[in-house]
């Protein structure tokens, strides 16, 4: 019953080459970067939607404010010393 309320985890992928060629991505130009835990939560009253990005062991790493208007700004968080 515990996977029911997990939280989906994704890859991230990173791209080894930034050579693009077409619409067809090769397995071998990408290599798996991570994963992410991605959370959606919308302010009701000033049309705000907050996107948190976490790791698998719920670190955030980026929040996304996103308004109504469609503007979006990003704060990504490095924990590195």
């Amino acid at each position: 019953m515990n996977e029911d309320f997990a939280e989906p985890v994704y890859r991230e992928l990173d791209s080894k080459s930034s050579k693009k060629s077409g619409n067809v991505i090769k397995a071998e130009e990408f290599k798996i970067d991570g994963y992410a835990k991605v959370t959606v939560e919308e302010e009701s009253l000033g049309g705000v939607k907050f996107v948190l990005k976490k790791d698998q062991n719920d670190v955030i790493k980026e929040i996304k404010f996103i308004c109504s208007c469609g503007q979006s700004k990003s704060i990504v968080l490095d924990y590195s010393e």
